[in-house]
């Protein structure tokens, strides 16, 4: 984690209802001189009263004010121990019904998480009185809650709106009751957590401001992502699980992990395969070895490679049907380019422009050359010329190997980096489309961070920042640009712009076998 945010423009105000619970808070190790811890009593009646005067205060304050509802809480799943944290998604009253939705708590456990501390992100539910027995917490439980506590739900309807955090510590669970044996050192464990929290509290405070969010179109999945994340859903509902799919299908963690829940098993190797089992070739396609182990194998294939590396394919195999040797230019030990070389005889790979003058070339008349399909076109412009400066009768494809989807994000990200202090892109650091995206932006002057997702974001990136640009590499799930965004807005974005560089209606039909 990045050094801790210095900026004390907001007002970090933390509400603890016990005199206990304050205390522990006062302890935690401060880092900002605006931060404040205040008591605001036990139960409904006297939250409410505090929200309504903490809203007064922020009203005519000079300057934005934070506000972190922190205390005990009573566990209502046996998962949870005494000392874990709660960071409510969302605040409940004590019939189930929704008070207030908390979308930033993804990052705000992340960030305590990083401190040490054991951290849950789910619902917590208020009520008016001191929660006894099993059955009890059952009933509150079934309405989706993890905690419960008596002041939250009013807090929380009577806080103004802005940056907002519930942040519950664990101080008895359904098999250790209050007034237990077991009671104080439940209490010990929660209170120290509670200290051990305020440093994360106020990082997260630091990095709340009202600030512009513009986000890049097109972003996110693109059609061939598209046809092998959907080639693997219709393969293990048509063929049962399990549907083995050779490699990631695309590179990233999340998608991945849905398919992994749904019965798709990846494996680096057939090898791994049992023969006769159905196999999943991934978006980044395979060699001829590959596939002559799978037909030796006696495998049922389900190919998915994406169409636009299939075409970089047949480029491979048609120069050298004409005699020409080819030079690829592409990152090694990617799976896209390992499936690319394998696909003729004598193949050279060359990465950046230094790698030319290295290459032993059977006839320097008789070359061609083709690229991988997510690198950005400035890399490859570099290693094209020299390729030409020193081979000039180098042939190259009838049209840019560069995948449609690759080049639209990259100029969607330019234009947003233009007008960014920083530009985040969602993507797994495997994605090689998603790594050129933050290049482009940099080349544009802007700082750029890959995460692969809200959890990864470092507050400190956001000091300062008043615009932040938001992107997605083509293997990464929009869903995950919608909960950074939520975040954003959770702490303090007050604008969500849309920067459309182009339209995409492109659309790859499956392979027959899923159909």
């Amino acid at each position: 984690m990045g050094a801790e945010p210095t900026d004390f423009g907001a007002t970090l105000t933390i509400a603890a209802p016990l005199a206990i619970e304050a205390a522990a808070l006062r302890r935690g190790t401060a880092a900002r001189p605006t931060t404040r811890v205040v008591r605001v009593g036990v139960g409904p009646r006297r939250a409410g009263d505090a929200a309504a005067r903490l809203s007064a205060e922020a009203r005519t304050s000079g300057r934005p004010v934070v506000h972190v509802v922190a205390g005990v809480a009573g566990a209502l799943v046996a998962d949870l121990s005494p000392g874990d944290l709660v960071v409510a998604d969302r605040v409940l009253s004590s019939n189930g019904a929704p008070v207030r939705e908390l979308p930033g708590a993804a990052l705000l456990a992340a960030m305590l998480g990083r401190h040490g501390l054991r951290v849950r992100v789910g619902p917590v539910i208020s009520v008016d009185h001191l929660v006894r027995g099993v059955a009890a917490r059952r009933n509150l439980a079934a309405f989706g809650a993890l905690v419960v506590d008596m002041e939250s739900a009013a807090l929380a309807a009577g806080m103004p709106q802005g940056p907002f955090a519930v942040v519950r510590a664990v101080v008895d669970t359904p098999g250790q009751e209050l007034f237990s044996p077991s009671t104080l050192g439940g209490g010990i464990a929660a209170l120290r957590s509670l200290r051990s929290a305020r440093p994360a509290l106020e990082s997260w405070a630091a990095a709340a401001a009202p600030r512009r969010v513009l986000l890049a179109e097109p972003r996110s999945f693109c059609a061939g992502v598209e046809r092998a994340i959907h080639t693997v859903e219709r393969a293990i509902d048509r063929f049962g699980a399990p549907v083995y799919v050779r490699r990631q299908i695309v590179h990233n963690r999340h998608v991945v992990n849905d398919l992994e829940g749904r019965g798709a098993v990846f494996v680096e190797e057939l090898g791994q395969v049992p023969e006769g089992a159905t196999v999943v070739y991934s978006a980044h396609g395979v060699g001829r070895a590959v596939q002559t182990e799978a037909a030796r194998r006696n495998l049922h294939v389900i190919d998915a490679t994406c169409p636009l590396v299939a075409k970089v394919h047949s480029e491979v195999r048609r120069f050298t049907a004409r005699g020409r040797q080819v030079v690829l230019v592409g990152h090694p030990g990617h799976d896209e380019v390992l499936g690319t070389l394998d696909q003729a005889d004598e193949v050279l790979l060359a990465e950046r422009p230094e790698d030319v003058p290295g290459l032993e070339v059977r006839d320097p008349s008789r070359l061609a050359y083709t690229t991988q399909t997510t690198l950005s076109p400035a890399d490859v412009e570099g290693v094209v010329e020299a390729l030409r400066a020193r081979w000039p009768d180098i042939v190259g494809p009838a049209a840019a190997d560069i995948c449609y989807a690759t080049h639209n994000r990259q100029a969607a990200v330019e234009a947003i980096a233009c007008a960014s202090d920083l530009v985040l892109v969602v993507g797994s650091a495997n994605s090689s489309n998603s790594h050129r995206l933050v290049e482009v932006a940099a080349r544009r002057g802007t700082r750029a961070e890959l995460i692969d997702d809200v959890t990864d974001l470092d507050p400190a990136w956001l000091t300062g920042v008043h615009s932040v640009g938001v992107t997605a590499g083509a293997s990464a799930p929009d869903s995950l640009v919608s909960e950074l965004v939520e975040s954003l807005v959770a702490l303090g974005a007050t604008e969500v712009e849309t920067s459309t560089a182009t339209t995409e209606s492109v659309a790859f039909s499956l392979p027959p076998e899923v159909r």
